[in-house]
């Protein structure tokens, strides 16, 4: 089985090159011309449709392993059930480009040397798991650390003290009642009978297109030390999301819309081109140990791709 010869070549982010080597071979075998970059790897560098994934993963939750409907382990659905499909529908022969993108889970770095260098290009499906619903609206983010100082004194007097944990609450109170704000890590306060002089707060925004700059001034209004760690806006594909649920309407099946949350190599994507997330596989369950695909899917998702490159080669 092909996927579980990729899950097993283990690929966690900043250790991608055994399985760069391993689509080089496969697709040179199939004929593709290659383009290599440190962070990258390219097949069919000349079109304007631009199907891609990653590389990476994050670090092992559980292995590989299998009962003939269902795949479980680290990368099968992130996004190594995307590699699946696509390498399938290379070894049937396609016309547009393939890209594979290394450091998706930590800094996006592969995407983003991909857009500095690439001249080349109109759409780009960006392969992620959404359970072949096509993600036509990407979410925006935020990621920042925010470190409260407050006023200690005995805990039997709170009120002669400032608590720094009380802070950072009521900031993201007063956050979460205009943006979806999740606190990722807090820490203050210790095992000492005292009012908290210090509270650390790690908060990510999932942001609507066209929220990012409002709520980057409401987190600079905040009264702490602020440290921003990434940011992104939302966007909403084009044709290129037609284009897809025209190719899985000749594949038989019904075309689905949904939203992606998360941050992805469609972010930088977008940046040069009509994108849109779609692909195999259960997202909530990513990155835990969890993490299944329905390997049907995968068959599915290789069935739209040739669709889709039939229609490409019509334009």
């Amino acid at each position: 089985m092909l996927l579980k010869k990729l899950v097993e070549i283990k690929s966690v982010s900043g250790n991608e090159k055994e399985l760069k080597n391993f689509l080089r071979d496969f697709l040179e075998e199939h004929g593709y011309e290659i383009f290599e970059h440190e962070l990258f790897i390219v097949a069919n560098p000349k079109s304007d449709l631009i199907v891609a994934t990653h590389l990476d993963t994050v670090s092992i939750k559980s292995e590989f392993r299998t009962d003939g409907i269902k795949a479980y382990g680290t990368g099968v659905a992130d996004a190594k059930a995307s590699i699946s499909a696509m390498l399938q529908a290379a070894s049937k022969g396609v016309d547009f480009t393939l890209a594979f993108f290394c450091d998706e889970e930590v800094n996006g770095s592969g995407s983003k040397a991909f857009i500095e260098l690439w001249n080349r290009g109109k759409f780009a499906v960006v392969m992620e798991p959404t359970n072949l619903k096509i993600a036509k609206k990407h979410l925006g983010c935020i990621e920042a650390d925010l470190t409260f100082k407050g006023y200690p004194c005995h805990a039997s007097m709170p009120e002669s003290g400032v608590n720094a944990i009380h802070r950072a609450l009521n900031a993201y109170k007063k956050l979460s009642e205009k943006f979806r704000v999740s606190i990722l890590k807090i820490d203050g306060g210790s095992w000492e009978y005292v009012i908290p002089e210090h509270c650390f707060m790690r908060l990510d925004f999932l942001l609507e297109p066209g929220e990012l700059n409002e709520a980057l001034e409401e987190l600079k209004k905040v009264n702490g030390e602020l440290k921003i760690l990434e940011f992104a806006e939302g966007f909403y594909s084009g044709k290129v999301a037609e284009l897809l649920a025209k190719a899985m309407e000749l594949s038989g099946l019904k075309p689905e819309f949904s939203v992606m949350p998360s941050w992805t190599d469609a972010i930088n994507l977008a940046k040069k081109f009509d994108a849109v997330v779609w692909g195999p596989g259960e997202l909530k369950d990513c990155h835990t140990n969890r993490e299944f695909v329905d390997l049907i899917e995968i068959e599915l998702a290789k069935n739209v791709l040739l669709k889709l490159n039939e229609i490409y080669k019509s334009l």
